[in-house]
């Protein structure tokens, strides 16, 4: 049997040679290759096998997400190591979530990184022990995630954007004493003292900013109305009102989904990455940014997803594009009515 072929991604040729040296006293190991940025991963996996790729996921044009994803799904027996300086808990948990097999840290000592490729080769999860406290302490706030009204998970939406009070009271119409109110009641629920720290807990639950579709619909939904299918779905415009109304009509059609909002491509991508999304409605106008854009990055994220493109702008040129961007429809606002909505929720479950 031949030797483990290790492939070493790291933009930095000090910090590979390094490692190259490590992991090279390792019996059985081989360094077959280095590369320094995103495109050169993806080259060299596709130009001999690698059993097992190092890899710092600040490289030059990488985007972590969207690659592990794509490495998972192409090379599935691929062990994927991290070896970064990178110590964000919301960042780790993101990475696992995709894929990798473990996540080292580089001030660790060099012993430590070979156990951690002895382990991951053999199939097991690595994690730095200077990390584990931090990923328990996140997983354990799991289980108290509270439930919030819709008036609350749009406050959070508009700190996220960082908005100030003064901002906050012109967007809702309240004035800054019942915003000023209202936060201190909602720090409160999410056990945080400051703007920040919920911000902060925003990236660590984003399921907390899905609205159910029950919720949704405003009542008036019977009982087994509608269709009964757990599906996460992503309304993203940059007009709070219509985002608001789709969110209504996807409430009466399929009470038990969970359905997330954004305005722009960094909420939009952000949600991606941490949700298991089943469908999104993506206008292609969003303020300044390129809904098409928008779609072909939810794709690659989630490529199992539908995307449906939206435009009160029909555009033949926008058609061709939003099709060729992973989109499986493009409609006119004005023809997005229950009875379309309940067939594009069908062909996502059926």
């Amino acid at each position: 049997m031949g030797n483990v072929r290790i492939l070493l991604a790291d933009d930095h040729a000090i910090v590979r040679a390094g490692i190259r040296k490590t992991i090279e006293e390792i019996p059985g190991l081989e360094v077959v290759a280095e590369v320094g940025n995103g495109p050169q991963v993806f080259a060299a996996l596709e130009r001999e096998p690698i059993d097992c790729l190092l890899l710092d996921v600040t490289m030059p044009d990488f985007e972590p997400i969207t690659a592990i994803r794509k490495a998972r799904a192409l090379y599935p027996s691929l062990k994927i190591l991290v070896v970064s300086a990178y110590d964000d808990d919301i960042y780790v948990q993101g990475l696992l979530g995709v894929g990798v097999n473990g996540y080292h840290m580089k001030d660790q000592p060099l012993n430590d990184l070979k156990l951690a490729v002895e382990r991951v080769l053999a199939g097991e999860r690595w994690i730095s022990s200077s990390l584990i406290g931090k990923l328990v302490g996140t997983h354990q706030g799991t289980a108290a995630i509270p439930a919030l009204t819709n008036r609350q998970r749009d406050l959070l939406r508009l700190l996220q954007q960082g908005f100030d009070n003064q901002s906050i009271a012109q967007e809702t119409g309240l004035s800054v004493k019942t915003v000023e109110n209202h936060l201190t009641r909602l720090y409160r629920q999410l056990d945080v003292q400051s703007r920040l720290e919920a911000v902060n807990f925003i990236m660590r639950h984003p399921h907390i900013l899905g609205t159910p579709g029950q919720e949704a619909a405003q009542a008036g939904v019977p009982a087994g109305a509608g269709i009964q299918k757990c599906l996460a779905i992503l309304v993203v415009d940059d007009n709070v009102r219509y985002r608001k109304q789709l969110q209504r009509m996807i409430g009466k059609l399929c009470p038990q989904a969970t359905i997330y909002e954004a305005d722009g491509i960094p909420d939009a991508v952000h949600l991606a990455q941490r949700i298991e999304l089943q469908l999104a409605l993506i206008d292609v106008v969003l303020g300044d940014e390129d809904g098409i854009a928008c779609a072909r990055r939810i794709k690659a994220i989630c490529p199992q997803s539908r995307i449906i493109l939206i435009s009160a702008y029909p555009d033949r040129e926008f058609h061709r594009q939003g099709l060729q961007s992973g989109a499986v429809a493009f409609l006119d606002k004005k023809d997005l009515d229950l009875s379309t909505l309940r067939q594009i929720i069908y062909d996502v479950v059926t």
